[in-house]
């Protein structure tokens, strides 16, 4: 299926539907050297799991990560390193209603026109049980970004209209709505309550902080880092908006405000804003990078719908099935994979970039 393969320095393709047998993901182009096991990439996966809270679905999965290539007495080989991650907890029989009806919200119309046929149980490759191929990526990423002193943090901004405010990162893992503030984490669980009494769902905005990313990756017009994030996190089921830095409101403010002026620290180019969001003409700045998204609310809810089927006859429609009643959460680590791909993919494309850099490689 086309589409389905991420990166330039390095490719990620995932494979898999989410009733099929196994998901998984092959990293092709990364680099020889690093340690790596299954330990290091099962706690991204714990994180996105279903079945945590009663803010997810219901649906019982251990995925737990096999690595099958790549990797040599624990060290990272250089050749592609591919992930299998089984499905052992499928309901298929919930979908037999929306066999040949398309569901508001989902990609059922989409798939028909485009290919003549549709994998309705959970929606094939649709579904967001694809993103556990990205994550397990993006754990692999994330520990090379680490070692070079760089970290990628994702964290739930707000849902419906509870935003943060006091800002203490150690909070997020204590709540099931990964919010970095225990007061709006707690008026959140009461908001959604409310729409699940109503068979009803919410949705929200996930922020990531990415420090420690030098000043010069990335690259202009085609290949910006912005537009790289935002190609990444758009990618992802259910996000419809990219915001980097100050997004949309740098559209309500001046020049004299927007503008980050540029100040020297001890030998070092500092700037004293960050309104940029630590990118300036689609190349880093030195800044913390500061990217967020928007995240509709899940499409399926347990409502009555009125929709269309495949003989194009008007028709209602109940949807049945074990369903999350707020995306956000669970995305919140698929978000942080995707920027640690994203940004991984960049600085080892930048390797190339410098004649000066490369002398000084084959010197060393």
């Amino acid at each position: 299926m086309a589409g389905s393969t991420f990166g330039n320095r390095i490719s990620v393709t995932t494979w898999g539907e989410s009733h099929g047998k196994a998901l998984g993901v092959v990293i092709d182009g990364f680099p020889a050297g690093l340690k790596l096991s299954e330990e290091d990439i099962q706690p991204y996966l714990d994180r996105r799991k279903p079945g945590q809270s009663k803010y997810t679905t219901a649906r019982a999965e251990g995925d737990e990560v096999v690595i099958l290539s790549g990797v040599f007495e624990g060290v990272t080989t250089g050749t592609p390193i591919s992930l299998m991650i089984e499905n052992k907890d499928q309901h298929s029989k919930d979908y037999g209603n929306i066999a040949t009806t398309f569901r508001p919200g989902h990609a059922d119309y989409g798939f028909i026109e485009k290919f003549g046929l549709r994998d309705y149980r959970g929606g094939g490759r649709s579904s967001g049980r694809e993103t556990i191929g990205r994550v397990a990526a993006g754990a692999i990423c994330a520990k090379l970004l680490n070692e070079v002193g760089i970290t990628v943090c994702a964290y739930t901004k707000s849902i419906g209209d509870i935003k943060i405010y006091d800002f203490d990162l150690s909070e997020r893992d204590n709540n099931p709505l990964c919010m970095p503030d225990a007061v709006a984490a707690k008026k959140a669980e009461e908001y959604l309550e409310a729409c699940m009494l109503n068979k009803d769902s919410a949705g929200g905005v996930i922020e990531c902080l990415i420090t420690g990313v030098p000043a010069g990756i990335g690259d202009p017009v085609f290949e910006k880092l912005d537009a790289k994030l935002a190609q990444a996190l758009v990618s992802v089921g259910s996000v419809k908006g990219v915001e980097i830095g100050d997004g949309f409101a740098a559209s309500k403010t001046l020049g004299s405000i927007n503008n980050d002026n540029f100040r020297m620290d001890n030998g070092v180019v500092t700037k004293v804003t960050n309104h940029s969001g630590g990118i300036l003409g689609g190349i880093s700045d030195g800044d913390d990078i500061i990217v967020r998204c928007a995240i509709k609310p899940t499409p399926s809810i347990a409502q009555v719908q009125a929709t269309v089927n495949e003989k194009h006859e008007d028709v209602d429609i109940e949807i049945h099935g074990r369903h999350d009643p707020v995306i956000v959460p669970r995305a919140v680590v698929v978000v942080e994979a995707m920027c640690a791909i994203t940004i991984c993919d960049a600085l080892l494309s930048h390797m190339t970039d410098r004649v000066d850099y490369i002398k000084e490689f084959y010197k060393n």
